[in-house]
């Protein structure tokens, strides 16, 4: 009789890739973190959302101008070289429709000439749809040309010139504002690769510098600052990429910038920050980002220009300032834009915001109840030196220099 033998299973282990094994934790940590992280806004501006499952297409052909506004270039000429071609073949086509129903086309052999034909040396196709060209781009070559004795001709000459002014005025008005899009005027407005985080003015702000690389210059320049970091509500709601408007001077109006030279952008660290309670510990475990824009006119076109960028919480450097740019030379000043990124490392508090309000609002408190100590151990060894003449003169020498009756008013005080 067989018995049945149980055999002890046999687990392989999984294999790790060699990167993994090669890196210690921390990168690897750091590296699956950096991974995770999306951006919302790339550096360059661009927006890194995509919409699908659109259904409701047809709200595109609502908006047919702004639709070909934003085609790319490749499609748009497309679409303009196929709007024109269709026009011209459709009205070709019209016109020797015309001629082929009046009889033109059979009295082209006729040698008295009595025949008045609709339209003068048509004869095929390819003469209409030159006619039709001629008609519609109003070159007039005054080889081809309608006659009185055609009022269906008149018609159409009459339908072709409206509509093809009509064709004209989108056509070319949707590529003038394709060529003017302010678009690449961003590109020569720069962001700082960082961010940086350091005390100005006794408070912990966050900055970003910004700066024009034109000599023209932007016109009515605002700068604006979003938090986008999900969140979930009391009630258990999760909201995800929630938008916080983070205050960079609009009550002061520090945000409207003269963009002459480039600017330091400060948002100050208070109870109405969202960095309240991030300190330079938990600051590169925080997934965040923070997406800035900045908006203006351009001097010389006079549309609206918009410039983005974003840090994530890798680029905020805490305890670091900006390397100034700006210089006074001989009757002008030269901004030197190969330090525009540069930072150096200054000595910044490593807690939080709301740890430092805390620290100092305590200090008050702390240096009164020390002096009160200090002043209640000098009365009891006074009196009890005043029991001992010998250490009398010695207790009693630096009341009458005046330091301890100084200190005594200093903790009062």
């Amino acid at each position: 009789m067989e018995q049945d033998v149980e055999s002890p299973a046999t687990f392989k282990p999984h294999k790790l890739p060699k990167q993994d094994r090669e890196d210690p934790p921390s990168k690897i940590a750091e590296r699956d973190r950096s991974r995770r992280l999306q951006r919302y806004v790339q550096k360059d501006g661009k927006c890194n959302v995509h919409h699908g499952n659109v259904r409701e297409t047809y709200r595109y052909l609502t908006d047919l101008f702004t639709t070909l506004v934003d085609l790319q270039w490749m499609l748009n000429l497309f679409i303009f070289v196929l709007v024109y071609t269709v026009t011209w073949l459709t009205f070709g086509f019209a016109w020797w429709f015309i001629a082929y129903v009046r009889g033109d086309l059979d009295h082209l052999s006729d040698i008295d000439k009595k025949w008045i034909p609709c339209v003068e040396n048509l004869h095929s196709f390819v003469s209409a749809f030159l006619f039709s060209i001629e008609t519609e781009t109003t070159i007039g070559y005054g080889h081809r040309v309608i006659t009185d004795k055609c009022p269906e001709g008149i018609l159409l000459l009459l339908i072709q010139s409206v509509l093809g002014s009509i064709v004209n005025a989108f056509m070319v008005g949707c590529m003038f504002v394709k060529i003017s899009q302010p678009k690449k005027r961003a590109e020569t407005l720069v962001f700082s690769t960082n961010a940086v985080i350091s005390m100005r003015d006794g408070r912990l702000c966050l900055m970003f510098r910004v700066g024009d690389l034109r000599n023209s210059h932007i016109v009515e320049a605002s700068i604006r600052a979003k938090l986008i970091k999900s969140k979930q509500t009391k009630e258990g709601e999760f909201i995800p990429l929630n938008q916080t408007d983070m205050n960079v001077g609009y009550n002061t109006g520090d945000d409207r910038l003269f963009l002459v030279s480039p600017l330091i952008i400060c948002h100050e660290i208070n109870q109405g920050s969202p960095f309240w309670d991030v300190s330079r510990s938990n600051l590169h475990t925080e997934e965040l980002e923070i997406v800035v824009i900045l908006e203006g006119m351009v001097e010389a076109t006079g549309m609206t220009c918009q410039a983005r960028s974003s840090y994530v919480s890798s680029e905020i450097k805490w305890g670091y300032r900006f390397m100034p740019v700006l210089t006074l030379e001989d009757g002008f000043y030269e901004v030197d834009y190969n330090s525009f990124h540069d930072i150096y490392e200054t000595n910044t508090p490593s807690c939080s915001a709301k740890e430092l309000f805390s620290a100092r609002s305590r200090l008050p408190f702390t240096w009164s109840l020390a002096s009160k100590l200090s002043q209640q151990g000098l009365q009891m060894s006074e009196q009890e030196n005043k029991k001992n003449p010998e250490y009398q003169g010695k207790i009693l020498q630096p009341e009458r220099n005046g330091d301890i009756a100084n200190v005594e008013n200093e903790s009062k005080v």
